[in-house]
């Protein structure tokens, strides 16, 4: 149980703020990821999102002589994250593609409120108050806005918002995993490796499952596909890994709230989706929620000057 016992470090400022513009990266992937599939199927969106991730994460390990090795015992780990990295992938860039951006960052994080109720259970250092069960509460009623809307909502949407709901239940669940065994591997291992693994049932999915594997590449598709591999897939996933594994997920899971800020206003100001007021309030429910769970109002969030800056 040693890996749990010092999760609770609280952030200095310059981590503080690194954190913070990851989160907003990673709020920017949904919109990427939708430009990308005005050419490209959602599998085959995935599998060369990934083959390009895996190849930047590569190429920055040897040039930075991280060490490859993984020992007998972390195999199984690393088949076990790369089966629920192609479910929770695939789901994710097929859910997008029949949704709206707003309802895919909305429905994205839930995670958080996940992660809490599985803690609950497979963490022994993390047990549900009354604070964290009102945050779940309010996360879980702003998304039911989202399910409950009117208007626009069209069959192909819902089923779209359902299947984010499913890839966000895996996430969910593979963090808590990830958490466990974190401290066993170099934080890039739990990147690089499922990427890899994964990426022949994602090609394999699009040759059986797109209606086109490639429909057209444009330049906005190029850098959409750049920005969601090179920036979130490699540098952001390995960067959010290794200050998980130094401060801890209760430190880092402070900013997810500018996660689904930042998916919503893109999707309306890039993609021109309608910022409907059951969005609105969804979106206050959810960042509400998240807020209300990882918030500690006792402590100053920037007092532990101790908690040291991350480096590369």
């Amino acid at each position: 149980m040693t890996e749990y016992l010092n999760e609770n470090q609280e952030l200095s400022l310059s981590p503080a703020l690194f954190a913070a513009f990851l989160c907003v990266l990673f709020g920017g992937n949904a919109v990427a990821i939708k430009v990308s599939l005005f050419g490209l199927g959602p599998f085959t969106a995935a599998g060369i999102r990934f083959t390009v991730a895996s190849l930047a994460i590569f190429l920055w390990a040897v040039a930075t002589r991280q060490p490859f090795g993984i020992q007998k015992g972390q195999l199984l780990p690393i088949l076990i994250l790369s089966a629920s990295f192609v479910v929770q992938l695939s789901a994710f860039h097929l859910g997008l593609s029949k949704t709206q951006v707003s309802h895919g960052s909305l429905i994205m994080n839930l995670q958080p409120f996940f992660v809490l109720i599985f803690a609950h259970y497979f963490i022994p250092t993390d047990r549900i108050t009354k604070r964290k069960v009102w945050g779940i509460v309010m996360g879980f009623a702003g998304v039911a806005f989202v399910f409950l809307e009117k208007g626009d909502m069209t069959g192909d949407l819902r089923t779209g918002d359902f299947i984010i709901f499913i890839a966000v239940f895996v996430w969910a669940a593979s963090t808590i995993y990830i958490k466990r065994i974190i401290r066993m591997f170099q934080p890039f291992h739990l990147v690089l490796y499922p990427m890899i693994f994964s990426l022949p049932f994602f090609f394999l999915e699009g040759f059986l499952w797109d209606e086109v594997m490639i429909s057209r590449v444009d330049g906005n598709i190029l850098l959409a596909v750049l920005y969601n591999s090179v920036i979130t897939a490699a540098f952001g996933f390995v960067a959010w890994n290794r200050m998980l594994q130094k401060y801890g997920a209760v430190s880092m899971h402070t900013f997810v709230f500018i996660m689904p800020v930042t998916g919503v206003l893109l999707g309306g100001l890039l993609l021109g989706e309608t910022v409907s007021p059951a969005i609105l309030l969804a979106l206050l429910l959810v960042v509400s929620g998240i807020l209300v769970v990882h918030l500690n109002p006792g402590k100053f969030l920037f007092a532990n000057s101790a908690a040291g800056n991350w480096k590369n």
